[in-house]
C-alpha cells in the first residue's frame, strides 16, 4: 500500500512562475472599494477614483434611451451567438460613428470588442511580436501596462510634456526612431482626446505634428497608430475631426481606432466596443480582418448579442439617435461644470496640472504622490497616485465638493512637500 502524498509545500504554486504573484485587484479598483466602506460606516467621503460618470447625487449617471434599447431587443436575438467578428450592422454603425461619411470610411476595417480594453488587446497581439515593446506616454492608463505583461509584451514610454507643458513631440519622435530601429515595428497608444490620467487633449497642431513624425518612420519600419477614443464625446468636437491629421501615415503606417461604449453611452457593464483598422491597400485591410477575427475565436470567441444589437439601434435609427444625443449632451454638461469649477478653483489655488479642457480624470502634479494621496485620504478625500502625479476623477465629483477637493489637495501637496 502507498502512503498517501505528502503535503504540498506552501511555498509552492501550482500556477506558472509568471502568475505566481501577481497582485490580486486593480489599485484603482482597492482604493474605490475603501472609500465605499468608510463611507457606508458614515464617514464623509469625497471619492475621486473611480473612472465612471456620476450624478451629483452619487447614483451612475445612465441615459434613459440606452436602458429603453436594452430592453426592447428580441430576447430570441439577444440569446443567439454574435458572429465572431460582430453583427454587420453593428459594425457598419460603429464605422460611421467614428469616420461619419468620409473617404476614410471605405478604406477600414472593423471587429467588435468587449469594449475598449480588448480593442487595445486585439492590437497588442496582432501588431508587435512577443517579446517587444509597444510604445506610449509616460503618463498613460495603468492596465497598458497589464494588458502588455499578460500578452507578453512591455511597454515603452516617452516624456509626455516639454518644459511649456505642450506635447512633446521631439521626445515622441526620438522614442519612436529609437523603437523602430531595435524593433522594425511599433505600436503607439495614445488615448486622446481627454487623456487618462491627464485630462489632456493633443490639439490640432500636435496632431498635425505627430502625424507627420509617423509618416517619416514609417518608411522605415511599420508604425501602428492608435488613438483610444474612450472620452471623445467629452473632448468637444466630433470624433471625426479628432482623426482628420491621421489620413497619410505613410507606406509603412496604419491608424488604428479603440471606440467604445461605456463612456459615450454609459453603459460600463455592457462591454461593447470595437477595434477600427485604416488601411489604403484592400489586401492588407483583409489580412488584418483576417488575423482580428482569429483573435476573437481565440479570447472571447462572441462579443455580447444584447448590447451590439441596442446600440446598433442607437445609431441607426435617426430619432433614437436624436434623443441620444440629447441625453450625452446632458451628461456633458454634466462634467463640463465640473471642469470650469475646477479649473477656477485649482488656478485659484495655483496648482500645477495639464491643460485641462474636458474629460473624466485631471493630474496634479506632485513630487509625492504616494504621501499626497495618503493625507487626502485622512481628510476622507480618495485620489489615485500615478508617477509624479495625482489622479483626480472629476467624473465622481460634483461641482459643489470641487473646493473640497482642491482644499484636500492643498494639504496633501504640503504632506508631500509639493
Amino acid at each position: 500500500m502507498n502512503p498517501p502524498p505528502a503535503a504540498a509545500s506552501s511555498s509552492r504554486s501550482s500556477l506558472i512562475a509568471a502568475a505566481a504573484d501577481r497582485p490580486a485587484d486593480d489599485p484603482i479598483f482597492a482604493l474605490n472599494a475603501e472609500a465605499v466602506r468608510r463611507r457606508k460606516a458614515g464617514e464623509s467621503i469625497l471619492n475621486a477614483t473611480l473612472g465612471a460618470l456620476m450624478e451629483d447625487d452619487g447614483r451612475l449617471a445612465v441615459m434613459p434611451v440606452v436602458r429603453e434599447a436594452l430592453a426592447a431587443v428580441d430576447p430570441l436575438r439577444a440569446a443567439a451567438y454574435a458572429p465572431i467578428s460582430g453583427e454587420p450592422a453593428f459594425l457598419e454603425a460603429a464605422l460611421r460613428d467614428v469616420f461619419g461619411n468620409k473617404p476614410r470610411a471605405r478604406h477600414t476595417t472593423t471587429a467588435a470588442t468587449p469594449d475598449g480594453t480588448n480593442a487595445l488587446h486585439h492590437a497588442i497581439v496582432n501588431f508587435v511580436e512577443p517579446g517587444q515593446a509597444l510604445l506610449t506616454t509616460d503618463y498613460h492608463w495603468g492596465p497598458y501596462e497589464t494588458l502588455a505583461t499578460h500578452t507578453g509584451r512591455r511597454v515603452e514610454t516617452f516624456p509626455m510634456f516639454d518644459r511649456a507643458g505642450a506635447f512633446d513631440l521631439d521626445a515622441f519622435e526620438r522614442a519612436l526612431r529609437d523603437q523602430v530601429a531595435r524593433q522594425g515595428r511599433s505600436l503607439v497608444l495614445l488615448n486622446t482626446p481627454c487623456n487618462n490620467p491627464t485630462g489632456y487633449s493633443l490639439d490640432r497642431g500636435e496632431r498635425e505634428g505627430l502625424a507627420a513624425i509617423v509618416r517619416e518612420v514609417s518608411s522605415r519600419g511599420t508604425v501602428a497608430l492608435l488613438i483610444d477614443l474612450a472620452y471623445a464625446h467629452f473632448g468637444g468636437g466630433v470624433a471625426s475631426a479628432q482623426l482628420d491629421a491621421f489620413d497619410d501615415l505613410g507606406e509603412g503606417g496604419v491608424l488604428l481606432v479603440a471606440w467604445t461604449v461605456s463612456k459615450a453611452f454609459a453603459q460600463y457593464g455592457a462591454r461593447i466596443g470595437a477595434l477600427l483598422a485604416a488601411h489604403d491597400s484592400e489586401d492588407e485591410r483583409r489580412r488584418i480582418a483576417n488575423a482580428l477575427s482569429f483573435s476573437c475565436r481565440g479570447t472571447w470567441s462572441n462579443c455580447n448579442h444584447l448590447g451590439m444589437l441596442a446600440i446598433t439601434e442607437l445609431l441607426s435609427d435617426p430619432r433614437k439617435r436624436v434623443r441620444c444625443e440629447a441625453e450625452r449632451g446632458r451628461l456633458i454638461e454634466l462634467l463640463a461644470q465640473r471642469v470650469r469649477a475646477f479649473n477656477e478653483h485649482a488656478g485659484r489655488a495655483g496648482l500645477r496640472y495639464p491643460r485641462y479642457e474636458g474629460g473624466f480624470f485631471v493630474t496634479v502634479f506632485t513630487a509625492d504622490s504616494a504621501a499626497c494621496a495618503r493625507r487626502m485620504r485622512e481628510l476622507g478625500v480618495y485620489v489615485v497616485p500615478v508617477r509624479g502625479a495625482v489622479r483626480v476623477a472629476l467624473c465622481s465629483t460634483p461641482a459643489a465638493e470641487v473646493p473640497r477637493l482642491v482644499e484636500a489637495l492643498q494639504q496633501g501637496l504640503a504632506a508631500a512637500g509639493g
